[in-house]
């Protein structure tokens, strides 16, 4: 079932979420262990520091919270078949959610598409994705970026309380037109919007240009591994989608949220954040790894 056509302006969407003294600071976080996810973790095991100065938390939420997830398809050339990939597995998928999740369906390659708005009829949104393979609607170039800066928009728009979180399916590959990696980490701080990527085929990291080669700002290659490590998420790179699909919706429906009161006197611009387990946590799980967003704005 198509919504309607999304084609938001969501360039310079960098204004900050909280206002000094104000509001909590959210902090959406996965902790992992040998690649699993740790799961009942307490206020006490976690530590958080705000421009390097420990802060008291005062909320954790270990998966209570609904959870508005965006599925953002690339549905150019190339990645039809990955697309029905994910079809195929996307009902057994969704079982990983919770009552009161709700997921909706974007797709994007020219421009972007809201092919099923936000729902909790999950049975729908496996119809659709199916359904998004032959849609050909947005066209046949892949400007990822841009697609990501709309899908931070509509969730802006039309997502509830809770935790927020898009996955893209993508190949990584494509140019962007004035859409660079760091509008769109930008977007996402401002929108508290975790970034997933399940890179598949032959995608991998842009090649860093050599010293010395002229390279045109407002032409860039995507980085959505990047992009999903500065915002808190995952990137990974797989060979099929049916094979890394349910493993990463489960992964995104297993992570913690942590609150603290923004800074007093918290000057406007960017906050640097580290988050980590408290020694006592360290011992019980020592080689566990946290993935959380770099930082937040703070408007005046």
């Amino acid at each position: 079932m198509v919504i309607g056509a999304w084609r938001a302006g969501a360039q310079g969407q960098t204004t900050a979420t909280f206002r000094s003294g104000v509001s909590n600071v959210r902090v959406d976080v996965q902790v992992l262990d040998a690649g699993n996810p740790v799961p009942g973790l307490m206020q006490s095991d976690f530590q958080v520091w705000d421009e390097g100065v420990p802060q008291q938390i005062l909320y954790v939420d270990r998966g209570a919270e609904p959870l508005s997830l965006v599925l953002l398809l690339d549905v150019s050339g190339s990645m039809r078949k990955y697309v029905e990939q994910v079809a195929d597995v996307a009902r057994q998928s969704l079982h990983f959610l919770r009552q009161r999740d709700r997921v909706a369906v974007m797709i994007f390659a020219r421009s972007s598409k809201v092919r099923h708005d936000f729902t909790d009829v999950l049975g729908e949104i496996a119809v659709d994705i199916r359904e998004a393979v032959h849609d050909e609607s947005v066209g046949s170039a892949t400007e990822i970026n841009r697609g990501l800066l709309d899908a931070a928009h509509y969730i802006d728009e039309k997502a509830g309380p809770g935790r927020k979180a898009i996955l893209i399916l993508t190949d990584n590959k494509g140019l962007n037109y004035k859409a660079p990696d760091d509008e769109v980490i930008d977007a996402m701080y401002a929108g508290d919007i975790v970034v997933n990527a399940l890179v598949i085929g032959k995608g991998d990291m842009p090649e860093v240009p050599k010293p010395g080669r002229y390279v045109n700002p407002d032409f860039t290659h995507p980085n959505v591994f990047r992009i999903a490590e500065q915002t808190g998420g995952e990137g990974v790179k797989a060979e099929e989608a049916r094979q890394v699909f349910p493993r990463m919706i489960e992964r995104i429906r297993t992570r913690y949220a942590l609150q603290y009161r923004t800074p007093e006197n918290a000057r406007p611009g960017f906050r640097r954040l580290r988050v980590d387990l408290t020694a006592a946590a360290r011992t019980r799980y020592p080689n566990a790894v946290l993935r959380y967003r770099r930082g937040y704005y703070v408007r005046g």
